[in-house]
């Protein structure tokens, strides 16, 4: 096993300490704000040093390496990117706080997502579709960390999948401006370019993108210890449970409390540190 700590908030003055606490051993680093040691045990008294200094800790088991991984699945909303697109299409129509306060509800597990979505969704009835477009130009952005995680990714051939809650408007179009190989997610539907306040078919909810996650990981002839599934609501549990490894991202406490690990101070470039070899 592998101890790695990482983030932004990571000080010399850090270091030397959790060095003390591992017997003056010396990590060695992986990026300027990354450090890991092998050959290392679960330590309370670590853990509990990088929670209160906001530092992300995670002891990784030694098999746990990009070198045995075939397919990456992600998240989108508040994951991949740095929105929930769905509470700033009810922005347009003057409703975040009622649609917001609906989501936030269904991240932490006390809604079904279906119910959750099929909620929110009618309170978008009758908006303009070009609200689509102007949220996914003038508020979606990439999270930090995004890109090198997926540059690096592709580098070494592991295929990337993402699935989500939300909308196709938003998955199709970052599938082809970051190159992902696969993305599901939920179609609006619209009538005379306006929104009817209702999704096609049946909704992609955390079962679907289990499933999705399973589909693609038989299609490529992987097994489930091969996949990692990258999330942080409660939606996200289904599918990373059905993955070898699944990272919490910045994510809800019964979410990091599931997960096999958790970054919580780092971008999704993070994920590249966990799974680096010792």
């Amino acid at each position: 096993m592998r101890l790695v700590i990482q983030g932004q908030n990571l000080l010399p003055e850090h270091l030397a300490h959790l060095s003390t606490l591992n017997g003056q051993r010396v990590f060695r680093p992986l990026t300027s704000h990354a450090y890991v040691l092998s050959d290392t045990a679960p330590n309370p008294e670590i853990s509990a040093y990088c929670e209160t200094h906001k530092i992300d800790c995670a002891f990784v088991k030694d098999e746990h390496t990009l070198d045995d991984i075939g397919l990456v699945v992600m998240d989108m909303d508040s994951t991949l990117i740095n929105i929930e697109c769905i509470d700033e299409i009810a922005d347009m129509q003057g409703l975040k706080p009622q649609v917001a306060a609906i989501t936030e509800s269904a991240m932490r597990g006390e809604i079904e997502f279906a119910e959750s979505l099929r909620r929110r969704v009618t309170l978008l009835a009758g908006l303009d579709d070009s609200a689509l477009q102007r949220v996914y130009d003038e508020r979606l952005q990439l999270n930090p960390g995004a890109l090198t995680l997926l540059e690096a990714l592709r580098a070494r051939g592991i295929k990337t999948l993402l699935v989500s809650g939300g909308f196709t408007f938003f998955t199709e179009r970052l599938k082809q401006r970051v190159g992902l190989d696969y993305a599901h997610a939920n179609v609006l539907e619209i009538i005379d370019g306006k929104l009817t306040g209702r999704v096609l078919g049946d909704v992609l909810d955390a079962q679907g993108k289990a499933d999705w996650l399973n589909r693609i990981r038989a299609e490529l002839g992987l097994s489930s210890e091969q996949v990692v599934a990258i999330g942080d609501g409660a939606n996200d549990l289904k599918m990373m449970a059905a993955a070898g490894i699944g990272i919490a991202y910045h994510a809800k406490p019964v979410v990091r409390a599931q997960a096999t690990y958790a970054i919580s101070n780092t971008g999704l470039d993070g994920a590249l540190n966990l799974l680096s070899p010792a």
